[in-house]
């Protein structure tokens, strides 16, 4: 199936419902036997979050009922969904709460992802900002917007290219191995400025909306980054894996940069991964 303005819409009506319903009246409102941790003390869970992907996916289910649904916490029970992306005929991939430890601590940047996947390729894209109630969303070949909470639609648009010096953009360094790790870090002073927020989904609106010039990420979890690839790649901007490769949601390593165009790729990966003296 191809996807369309109207498919997109209904997506987002199920994201909205869900952070209405089961997000936001958690938000600042979480006991400590909500929240728990996974892989890490910055890796966790809350009631939100599981109550959302059950939404979302049951609205998905309801209007896609061949669809695979692969959420992130459905994932922790069960890794075998992540081998279903490559060849199913539609997928949908679903962080319900990117952010999570944002949330948990009372702040206000989180987001909901879903991405569209058709036999391996994002077609589709939504981000949706429970705080602003709005939700950007991108569908290949249609280009990427923002639908307003009162109404509207505004697209978006990479920033244009300037020199390292002048660039900002958000670096997800603390998740890359050493030498590559510290590499990165020292080199990350010769930029303008760079940010992590803990949160791909408002870095990704970010960057498609010309705020920033560049995001740098390591780990590549496929409801982290296809969302908000197809988003960036929509609004104009050019992206690969390190080692110039192009991202796909089965790739689950190999980092990620996102530019305003392939030129400035070039630039921001030399400077980035030059050795340092």
């Amino acid at each position: 199936m191809l996807f369309s303005s109207r498919h997109a819409e209904a997506v987002d009506r199920i994201l909205r419902e869900a952070a209405r319903a089961e997000i936001m009246p958690r938000f600042r409102n979480l006991s400590a036997h909500e929240v728990r941790q996974k892989s890490s003390a910055t890796d966790l869970v809350t009631d939100a979050d599981e109550a959302a992907e059950r939404v979302i996916a049951k609205g998905l289910g309801e209007i896609f009922p061949h669809a695979v649904l692969i959420g992130e916490e459905a994932t922790e029970r069960d890794p075998s969904l992540l081998d279903r992306v490559a060849d199913a005929d539609l997928a949908f991939l679903i962080d319900p709460v990117d952010g999570t430890k944002n949330f948990a601590s009372g702040l206000p940047l989180f987001g909901v992802m879903v991405a569209a996947v058709i036999r391996g390729e994002v077609v589709a894209g939504w981000i949706h900002d429970p705080v602003g109630n709005d939700t950007a969303m991108a569908v290949r070949g249609e280009g990427a917007w923002i639908e307003r909470s009162a109404g509207g639609r505004v697209d978006l648009r990479v920033a244009p290219s300037a020199s390292v010096r002048d660039m900002s953009g958000c670096a997800s360094w603390h998740h890359m191995s050493e030498p590559l790790r510290s590499t990165v870090a020292t080199n990350l002073t010769g930029f303008g400025s760079a940010a992590c927020y803990r949160c791909a989904a408002h870095e990704y609106r970010m960057a498609a909306s010309g705020h920033c010039h560049f995001l740098v990420y390591a780990k590549l979890m496929p409801w982290d980054h296809a969302a908000g690839w197809l988003l960036h790649r929509e609004a104009g901007g050019y992206s690969a894996r390190f080692d110039g490769s192009s991202y796909r949601p089965i790739l689950r390593e190999g980092g990620m940069i996102c530019a305003p165009d392939e030129d400035s790729w070039r630039i921001i990966r030399e400077a980035l991964l030059r050795p340092v003296s």
